[in-house]
């Protein structure tokens, strides 16, 4: 199929480090979810920063704001109320912007982040995946299930956000030097399998380097659904710990605007459909990333 033909949908970036970014507070362990008691306006403006760049899916400021982070790190109450603020953050950016943008509910890593080994239990993983959908599912427009690391917490999520009625899109994150396994060792071809018959209309590779999210195209372009990736900028995730903040992990320097549009390009040309970016990728990166789309003769499309 030729460019001209091909619609391509284009996410938005890294909310959590966007957010770091525009705050004067210090770093969190809850990361961009404190942003929503505290600075809720910077949210609407970087949700429009990214809609402006030409971002037609948006996803809903949730990701640290989980049953297990918030027992953790700050009170298990706040989970509706920092749900509900992240959905109307997002719908007030969407509808100042007066563009066809859809909203992406969230469902991340329960505990931490590329860490597979301190996941809960999979009747636990699908009773908080199942509060968070419900919290979410009115508000939202699509389900992804994003940064799984291990297959059982992806599947746990895929089957949560599918009871939804949603689509539902599930994104990996694999292992940095080897782009074909998941950061627990698992098969990334296997894992994708699996979420597909459990409900995953799309599947995703994100918050990897982008030269492991290029290998990992390759790895799942013959699953027979729609496919994308989404990378980081980060030099390595290793430093990261449960709890932690994103302070301690450093950004790569040749990842500017220009340099990460010519990865994405790369994913499209593989037969990716769905791109955008992850942590350290902001607006600039969408704008340059749609000129790049739009000049190929790509059409940006929100579905």
């Amino acid at each position: 199929m030729s460019s001209e033909q091909r619609g391509i949908v284009l996410l938005d970036g890294g909310m959590g480090q966007e957010l770091r970014r525009r705050s004067s507070r210090p770093a969190s362990p809850l990361w961009s979810s404190q942003v929503m008691l505290d600075e809720p306006h910077l949210v609407v403006a970087a949700h429009r920063d990214f809609i402006d760049a030409g971002a037609r899916v948006i996803t809903a400021n949730t990701y640290s704001a989980t049953p297990q982070r918030l027992a953790r790190d700050s009170d298990p109450e706040l989970l509706e109320p920092l749900h509900a603020a992240a959905l109307d953050a997002a719908h007030k950016a969407r509808k100042e912007s007066g563009r066809e943008v859809r909203i992406a509910g969230c469902l991340p890593p329960l505990v931490a982040s590329y860490r597979p080994d301190i996941a809960p239990d999979d009747a636990t993983c699908l009773r908080d995946y199942r509060q968070m959908v419900a919290t979410q599912a009115a508000g939202v427009d699509l389900f992804i299930c994003e940064t799984m690391s291990l297959a059982r917490e992806a599947r746990a999520a895929t089957i949560a956000a599918a009871e939804s009625n949603l689509p539902v899109w599930t994104a990996f994150t694999v292992d940095d030097g080897d782009g074909t396994r998941l950061r627990s060792g698992e098969s990334l071809t296997e894992a994708a399998q699996e979420v597909v018959a459990a409900g995953a209309e799309r599947i995703l590779v994100n918050c990897a380097v982008p030269e492991a999210v290029t290998t990992a195209m390759g790895e799942i372009a013959g699953l027979g659904v729609p496919f994308g990736g989404y990378a980081n900028a980060f030099t390595s995730v290793d430093a990261l710990q449960p709890g932690g903040t994103v302070d301690v992990l450093e950004s790569r320097t040749d990842l500017d605007p220009a340099a990460y549009a010519e990865h994405a390009l790369r994913w499209v040309e593989q037969g990716s459909t769905i791109v955008g970016g992850c942590c350290e990728v902001g607006p600039a990166h969408i704008a340059a990333l749609a000129e790049r789309l739009t000049a190929a003769g790509y059409r940006l499309v929100s579905s």
